[in-house]
């Protein structure tokens, strides 16, 4: 595709602006960007409108990661009221690179959860590729939550079976856990959501989910 028309706004939702080259990877096997994972968290704050629920994008969640003085944190920080907030959700990406723009290989989340007192992460990796990077955002936002909160990383997460599909499974985890904060159905606090994911994020459904983003994406180009 022409620079040109790849660079070619397509959609404007919310604050967030799609390009050209955006439906590009969402109807291929490639790595999901910023902006993809930044519209869904949107979408998602527009389907789950209380307060109380936050997910952070990327962009942000990348300067926290990597902000250099707890000054210039505490200003980028505060206006996030995380200290009201009983569930957050950060994409974690393994960029350490400032000046690299959508850089990074892989994505994974860390979803503070306020009643249990603990910030989760979710790596579909094998490996656990982004614990390190998750850890530091962590330690950078836990005393503005005003909770003192312990890191878990978890054993558990659905993995994905491919190089390019983890952007996807953050989509699809952070959704789960929204549904699942927000469900009026008991709620077992040791296990958090840790089963509802295990049963919902599936290989089949990361890979639907693909295409059901490029059609949420059409579907609202067409309003």
């Amino acid at each position: 595709m022409e620079q040109g028309k790849a660079n070619d706004k397509i959609l404007s939702y919310n604050d967030v602006v799609l390009r050209r080259s955006d439906l590009d990877i969402l109807s291929g096997p490639y790595f999901l960007n910023d902006r993809i994972i930044e519209f869904y968290f949107s979408y998602l704050t527009s389907c789950y409108t209380s307060e109380d629920i936050l997910l952070v994008p990327p962009s942000i969640a990348f300067w926290i990661k990597e902000c250099p003085d707890s000054a210039s944190l505490k200003d980028f920080v505060e206006p996030l009221h995380l200290s009201t907030r009983k569930l957050i959700i950060f994409p974690i990406n393994d960029n350490e690179d400032v000046t690299r723009a959508e850089g990074g290989s892989h994505w994974s989340l860390l979803a503070f959860e306020r009643q249990t007192n603990a910030f989760v992460h979710h790596d579909s990796g094998q490996a656990g590729f982004n614990n390190a990077d998750a850890k530091r955002v962590y330690k950078a936002v836990v005393s503005y939550t005003a909770s003192g909160a312990t890191y878990v990383d978890c054993p558990s997460s659905p993995k994905q079976v491919n190089g390019y599909d983890c952007g996807l499974y953050v989509t699809a985890i952070s959704r789960s856990i929204c549904a699942w904060y927000v469900s009026e159905a008991p709620k077992d606090m040791q296990d958090l959501w840790f089963s509802t994911i295990k049963e919902q994020v599936t290989p089949l459904l990361v890979s639907n989910m693909r295409r059901e983003i490029l059609d949420l994406v059409r579907s609202l180009m067409g309003k």
